[in-house]
């Protein structure tokens, strides 16, 4: 690290990094890719559970609505591939089946039809679940980096006064504080989306639960007649 001092030294955030070691350079670079691919994936999951908040609220009211069997026209694409899943699985009758067979057999391919639209939303979780471990200990990583160049300097210059050693601080912490800003919203994002996701499946799973118990049931026309 060059000697640097008061008269020639930026305080700003830009003249930090700018007057940072190589290594320090390359860490805090690091960590502003990842944090700006991490607000990507962030505003990208947003809408994606939003919108699918919104069908699983459209799913309960329509099996409210139709006494276990939904109409069809009233599901959104998630749910609606889940009910076909259904229909396929309700026509295919096997013949020494009880009806509690035939309910499991129906709610295990409704649920297989949602777990593949999950598995559509969840690539990016575990790169946040990642940078939220990982941010700081790369940060920190540059930060004893650079603290040990500022020690390596002030060795050379045989002077310890406070001018000579805070630059060079300010610039390892720097990378601490870049570690931090990129990890704490990966921390709190992946938290709400994990639990976003497991409510979503919950009223998934109700739905899927009276579905499955209402095409079930022999004898019953109106179930036949939306089933087919």
């Amino acid at each position: 690290m060059t000697e640097l001092t008061p008269a020639l030294t930026d305080h700003s955030m830009f003249g930090l990094f700018m007057q940072a070691d190589i290594i320090v350079k390359a860490v805090m670079c690091l960590l502003l890719l990842a944090s700006i691919a991490c607000w990507a994936i962030m505003i990208d999951k947003m809408v994606s559970l939003h919108r699918l908040k919104r069908e699983a609220e459209a799913f309960e009211a329509a099996v409210a609505q139709g006494s276990g069997v939904p109409a069809e026209a009233a599901l959104g694409p998630v749910a609606r591939a889940a009910f076909q899943a259904a229909v396929a699985e309700w026509h295919d009758r096997e013949g020494e089946e009880s009806r509690k067979e035939r309910r499991e057999r129906i709610e295990r391919a409704m649920r297989a039809s949602f777990a593949a639209e999950l598995r559509r939303i969840e690539p990016g979780l575990p790169f946040l679940a990642t940078l939220g471990s990982a941010a700081p200990f790369i940060g920190l990583f540059g930060t004893v980096w650079g603290i040990m160049n500022s020690f390596t300097a002030i060795a050379r210059s045989n002077d310890t006064s406070l001018a000579v050693v805070a630059p060079g601080i300010a610039e390892a912490l720097l990378a601490t504080a870049l570690g931090l800003v990129a990890a704490i919203p990966a921390v709190v994002a992946y938290n709400k989306f994990a639990t976003d996701l497991g409510r979503v499946g919950q009223r998934f799973n109700a739905g899927i639960a009276k579905v499955g118990n209402a095409l079930a049931r022999d004898g019953k026309p109106r179930a036949a007649r939306a089933a087919e």
